[in-house]
């Protein structure tokens, strides 16, 4: 199990949506073994989720250790499904492109403004796409603004690391 998902590949389970972090408001559904074979890989897998008639959201299936993935499911698609803890659901997942990463404008503005669009763009995929995810999933200005400056400032550091 050591080849690379498949972009486009697209894969359908059923999962009990379960309470990921005691005290939060945080739940994932496990990914069945046989979906996690046919994804090919013990790494994190960038996917279009949808779960039962969601709106598709892009989000990552991350490794638990011992060849096991979950998918956490945010709040406000459990909102829109009607859906909480204990709960089947069913999902839908499409293998994105990893390398393939549409960089929000305001972001890149931010980067080459602070000289350091490089530095960001020389981050690997799965890096880039996890920042630019959570740039996009603030819902409020201000966190975008913030979530945006830590990126910069991520990057900054990556240059001072490589000056080293």
């Amino acid at each position: 199990m050591n080849r690379h998902p498949v972009p486009g590949q697209q894969l359908m389970f059923e999962a009990k949506l379960e309470n990921w972090a005691e005290g939060m408001d945080y739940c994932a559904v496990p990914v069945p073994e046989k979906i996690t074979r046919a994804l090919g890989t013990k790494g994190p897998v960038l996917v279009m989720a949808q779960v039962n008639d969601s709106e598709p959201f892009k989000v990552s299936a991350f490794p638990i250790g011992g060849g096991r993935h979950y998918i956490r499911i945010k709040a406000s698609v459990r909102k829109a499904t009607k859906t909480k803890e204990g709960d089947r659901v069913q999902l839908k997942i499409t293998v994105l492109d990893r390398a393939n990463v549409t960089i929000p404008s305001d972001l890149l503005a931010a980067l080459r403004r602070e000289g350091v669009s490089d530095a960001f763009l020389s981050l690997t995929p799965g890096k880039k796409n996890f920042a630019i995810r959570r740039i996009e999933e603030a819902a409020k200005a201000e966190t975008r603004l913030k979530r945006i400056h830590e990126v910069v400032e991520t990057a900054k550091r990556q240059i001072s690391e490589r000056d080293r």
